[in-house]
């Protein structure tokens, strides 16, 4: 098995991800108490390192080894600071808009020249996408929704799947409407270890996958639409509408927006890898799903690195997809699986790829 890092397996000049796809809500909350402190987060998009913001750290340390992902953070650093809320949703993608290109201008007005020169050259599908609608993934949804989605379901099923009703309603209309055979078909075809690899991410990103990936699907999609609400869900309405509806995710979001737009000077953008940070005493770490890219050795030798740049009560917060990844057990005794706390976030999860979400404390 290859114990290359994912940076030597996989490609990263494009934008992979534009927007962020693990539920910020979940990820504060299990953060817990980082005030003053300094924080480590994979930036991917930049909005989860940003929603860390409203912890009230005292640096984010945003690290990404993609320069395209730390160009999505920058964009959005000018845009928080000169665009208003309402103008952001638009840039974004979030809302409709027909004046994305100026707002996109406004952004990058102050921005560093390799930002101004990275972002200038994707205006016209700014335009069409939003800034939040470019990446690899983003695309892989909206191949789903606009050419394979009416095949499945009418206009007023897709605008019902995202409707408010209760969970015993949800659990009716999922049954009964939603989960047809074709829908099933559908899945089984475009969510598979192959389609999702060539189209949505990358097949560096399954090596150490077991199992069947449309498989996965069908039951995170059923805690989706039934176990969580849909009409709350920013996610889902996404994939199935190509923008957000009333749900917002957290960083996008107004009561949010004034706290995030104060504390951008905290942000340090980091081209590399997380593990390759010198720091001492860091109070929390945001890992996304990186673990699941690595065999479980180079996990272990990873996972060590950050308990070494840890103080006593930091947490490492993370999701796992389909590769099961824990704390490796050589290096256990050192902390304590907050296991209340992850049962009670995973339930309220709207981000619903993923199998598992690891809340881990350092003694």
């Amino acid at each position: 098995m290859d114990d290359r890092g994912i940076d030597q397996r996989a490609s990263f000049e494009r934008i992979r991800y534009a927007q962020a796809w693990e539920d910020a809500d979940v990820l504060t909350q299990a953060m817990g108490d980082v005030s003053g402190g300094d924080v480590v987060a994979v930036c991917s998009s930049g909005d989860n390192a940003l929603a860390l913001l409203l912890n009230d750290p005292a640096r984010v340390f945003a690290v990404d080894i993609s320069r395209a992902q730390i160009e999505c953070l920058n964009l959005r650093l000018g845009a928080y600071k000169a665009l208003t809320h309402s103008e952001f949703l638009e840039l974004m993608g979030a809302r409709h808009s027909s004046r994305r290109a100026m707002l996109l201008a406004r952004a990058l007005s102050d921005a560093p020249k390799q930002t101004r020169a990275f972002w200038t050259a994707l205006t016209p599908q700014v335009e069409a996408h939003g800034a939040g609608g470019l990446g690899k993934f983003e695309g892989y949804f909206r191949m789903f929704s606009r050419y394979l989605l009416p095949l499945v379901h009418g206009r007023a099923t897709v605008d019902a799947t995202v409707g408010p009703r209760d969970r015993a309603a949800r659990e009716v209309f999922f049954d009964t409407r939603f989960n047809t055979w074709r829908w099933r078909l559908l899945v089984r075809l475009f969510f598979s270890r192959a389609a999702m690899g060539m189209l949505g991410r990358d097949p560096a990103f399954f090596e150490h996958v077991q199992g069947s990936v449309a498989d996965h699907v069908f039951s995170r999609l059923r805690h989706a639409g039934v176990d969580t609400d849909p009409a709350q869900n920013p996610y889902l309405h996404w994939i199935m509408k190509r923008c957000h509806g009333t749900a917002l995710p957290l960083p996008w979001r107004a009561e949010a927006y004034e706290v995030i737009r104060s504390r951008l000077d905290r942000i340090q953008p980091v081209q590399g890898t997380a593990e390759a940070l010198d720091l001492d005493g860091v109070a929390g770490f945001y890992l996304s799903d990186i673990f699941e890219y690595m065999s479980p050795e180079l996990a272990a030798q990873v996972y060590g690195t950050f308990l070494d740049m840890a103080r006593p009560g930091a947490r490492l917060v993370y999701w796992n997809m389909m590769a099961p990844r824990r704390v490796p057990p050589a290096l256990a005794p050192r902390v304590t699986t907050q296991i209340a706390l992850e049962t009670r976030l995973k339930a309220r999860d709207m981000a619903f790829f993923y199998s598992d979400f690891v809340v881990e404390e350092v003694g």
